[in-house]
């Protein structure tokens, strides 16, 4: 089995299956339990096509988010409220309780937007060995929520960074919305493991973190050595990923204080359309 699958597949790591990036985890004292919070490196607005083309993967901060999407600081904070009333996932296949969500589809064309009818969300096997190959029906992002500029705008702007990539056209673009608490005594952002989207573009947006500790970002590339890991403390610093090139994760939240949780908003862009069991 290659590296690739293994992640993919969310094979145990054994001393002879390590790869490159999990040796530097390890040796960094991330698999002992170290808590030393490693900030990401930050990329301006202006450069983000760059370093995605370069390393895969980028990073925007709160400040660059704003600046990429025209949009102030308190219209993005509108949306935050919305996240008080997502309900719970109910398709967990790991027995837990600790995850709610939303989700909503839509075309982004150019400066269109373009609401799709609500349908599910479905993956296949080959990048979600935990949960693929089943069609889930989430509740959808509410009306009042998807009508807001600041989330047109967030759709737009980086349905702008996938063309600059490759090449103007509609980009298939699914919205989720997540909150991971501590119900459990433990969180997990990603319980399917390592894994890609089966899309071109993930961009994840840290919307809050409230009395936790964990939540490390890991990004390593799908076939190669070279592996980062961070963590997202403030609001709305946004992951861009290359989702043909990077496998990512985020690690495992426990709470610091009552009601810990961890918010994020998950967008992905496919080309072609939407991933579809009648599809494949």
């Amino acid at each position: 089995m290659s590296a690739r699958e293994r992640a993919l597949n969310h094979t145990p790591v054994t001393a002879a299956s390590k790869r490159p990036w999990h040796a530097l985890f390890e040796r960094s004292g991330i698999i002992a339990g170290m808590t030393t919070l490693l900030t990401p490196t930050i990329t301006a607005p202006s450069q983000l096509a760059v370093a995605l083309r370069e390393h895969g993967y980028s990073t925007v901060s709160a400040a660059g988010l704003r600046e990429l999407t025209g949009t102030p600081a308190d219209a993005l904070d509108a949306l935050k409220p919305s996240w008080d009333a997502l309900p719970p996932d109910a398709y967990l296949r790991d027995g837990g309780h600790y995850r709610r969500r939303r989700h909503a589809s839509f075309v982004v064309d150019g400066d269109r937007v373009t609401v799709v009818p609500h349908r599910a969300h479905w993956q296949p096997l080959d990048y979600n060995a935990l949960h693929g190959g089943l069609e889930r029906w989430f509740e959808p992002v509410l009306p009042e929520v998807t009508a807001q500029a600041a989330w047109a705008q967030l759709l737009r702007s980086l349905g702008a960074v996938c063309s600059a990539l490759k090449g103007p056209q509609p980009w298939y673009a699914e919205a989720h919305q997540f909150r991971i608490d501590t119900t459990d005594g433990i969180g997990r952002p990603t319980p399917e493991g390592a894994h890609r989207d089966g899309v071109d573009f993930v961009a994840v947006v840290l919307v809050g973190r409230v009395g936790i500790k964990g939540g490390e970002t890991r990004v390593f590339e799908a076939d190669g050595p070279a592996g980062q890991r961070f963590t997202m403390t403030e609001p709305w610093t946004t992951l861009l990923l290359d989702d043909e090139r990077v496998i990512h994760e985020s690690t495992p939240i426990q709470p610091l204080a009552a009601q810990g949780h961890r918010d994020t908003l998950v967008l992905t862009f496919r080309r072609g359309g939407f991933q579809d069991p009648l599809a494949g």
